[in-house]
C-alpha cells in the first residue's frame, strides 16, 4: 500500500473548555501499510482541509523502527509550501518523533478552510527497513 489515508479527525475537551471551537483536535493520517518499508517521496497523501485550523503541534510514529543510522523525516505542506521549518524526525531505532532529538518546529500554524494538505518522506534510515507511518496533526479549529 503506497497511499496514506485519513484515520480520523478526533475531539478532546482538553485546553478548550466550554468552546467546541477551541478544542484540541487532532487528524491522525495512516502514510503506510503496517508491514512494508517506507520509500521516499512527495505527496505521500493528499487531503483537504474541512476547516480553518491552528497547529499547535505535529508528530509521527511508525509500527515497525529503523534498524540503522540515521533518521526518518516527514514534512507537512500547505498548498505546496512546508509549514515546518524544522522537519518531523524519528530517530534510527526509535518509534515516535516526542523522543527524537530535534523536536518539530511549525512556522505557519494557520491551516486555511479547503486548504491542500500534503505528506512528503523527505528521508529515512540507512537500513530503509521502516513501516507503519502515521502523522499526527494536533491543534483546534479557527474561529
Amino acid at each position: 500500500m503506497g497511499n496514506c489515508n485519513l484515520i480520523g479527525a478526533f475531539s478532546s475537551t482538553a485546553g478548550g473548555g466550554d468552546s467546541p471551537y477551541k478544542r484540541t483536535t487532532s487528524f491522525v493520517i495512516a502514510c503506510s501499510d503496517e508491514t512494508t518499508a517506507l520509500t521516499t517521496g512527495t505527496a505521500k497523501v493528499t487531503f483537504r482541509m474541512p476547516y480553518a485550523y491552528t497547529v499547535t503541534e505535529v508528530r509521527a510514529s511508525l509500527t515497525g523502527a529503523g534498524g540503522a543510522s540515521g533518521t526518518t523525516t516527514i514534512d507537512i505542506n500547505e498548498a505546496g509550501s512546508t509549514i515546518l521549518s524544522t522537519k518531523i524526525t524519528i530517530d534510527y531505532g526509535e518509534l515516535t518523533s516526542t523522543t527524537a532529538a530535534a523536536a518539530p518546529v511549525i512556522s505557519d500554524s494557520a491551516l486555511a478552510d479547503d486548504a491542500s494538505i500534503t505528506i512528503d518522506i523527505d528521508a529515512i534510515t540507512g537500513d530503509a527497513d521502516e513501516s507503519g507511518l502515521k502523522v499526527y496533526i494536533i491543534g483546534n479549529k479557527t474561529l
